[in-house]
């Protein structure tokens, strides 16, 4: 099954960002970004616009897409005449080379904005390295892009059914997946396990990867994984989640759009990716 975030969109690029000779290169398009915000345009799709067309900013090289170079220059606000949308509405709407684009300046654009001083001294920061590093004049720390990996995880129990719950934050009949970050020190495969336990009370036996997503709200990389539950009796946290229960795909087939009404996560998450996949045919392990 295709899933947008399978495979690198556009060309980086990383040995150029050592100068801004990038800037001349005929053809450069710039997405202006503003904390989540980008502007569009009918459709909806990104806006670009020329070097000579970009506001005052801190300017970033995304990379090479269709053989054109794109870039992003960061700003307090996307201009209103812009028309700034955000990219957590614009993710389900855009290809996937726009959105591989629009996710790392997001990325980077939310880093740069939260990480101004040096951690080690204090002195603010310097941009360098096409908006891909942070340094420090006073104690010549370098500043690296931050990103925290979360666990997502599609957990089956013996009679391959599946385990959806609800954050008790979502509206009613929101279920999707487990999930969440994993801790210093912690492997992957044991991040999930605790997850479930903690969440659900359920202990996991094998564990698999599926694929991964970027979610830069603020700096995540989902993990996807699969996972097999050695019991069925489920004990809600009653923090985090509201309701988990489990499905059969004839269940879940039926009470999407049902009376039932359980809405599933959007298209463009990896949680409804891996729900997807379980649902054409036995999941793995």
């Amino acid at each position: 099954m295709d899933f947008a975030f399978d495979r690198a969109r556009h060309d980086r690029q990383g040995n150029r960002r050592h100068d801004d000779t990038w800037k001349d290169d005929p053809g450069l398009r710039v997405l202006v970004v503003g904390g989540e915000h980008v502007p569009t345009v009918d459709g909806p799709a990104l806006r670009w616009i020329t070097r000579d067309e970009a506001p005052e900013g801190t300017w970033m090289l995304l990379g090479e897409s269709g053989g054109v170079t794109h870039a992003a220059v960061v700003v307090d606000r996307v201009a209103e005449d812009l028309a700034p949308t955000s990219v957590r509405v614009l993710a389900p709407l855009l290809g996937p080379d726009e959105l591989s684009l629009a996710i790392h300046a997001i990325a980077m654009a939310r880093w740069l904005r939260s990480h101004r001083f040096c951690a080690r001294c204090g002195t603010e920061l310097e941009v360098a390295e096409s908006g891909h590093l942070l340094t420090c004049r006073e104690c010549g720390a370098h500043h690296f892009p931050r990103t925290d990996p979360a666990v997502i995880m599609l957990i089956t129990d013996e009679s391959d059914r599946a385990l959806l719950a609800r954050n008790a934050a979502w509206p009613e009949g929101r279920y999707s997946t487990l999930a969440g970050f994993v801790e210093p020190g912690e492997a992957l495969e044991d991040a999930v396990r605790r997850e479930v336990r903690e969440e659900v009370g359920l202990p996991v036996g094998d564990v698999s990867y599926a694929g991964s997503q970027p979610w830069p709200f603020p700096s995540s990389l989902m993990l996807g994984f699969f996972g097999r539950a050695t019991a069925s009796e489920i004990s809600v946290d009653e923090d985090e989640i509201a309701h988990a229960r489990w499905f059969t795909r004839d269940e879940l087939t039926a009470a999407v759009g049902g009376e039932e009404i359980v809405l599933p996560p959007p298209h463009v998450s990896i949680s409804r990716w891996l729900i997807e996949s379980w649902l054409s045919g036995p999941a793995s392990p």
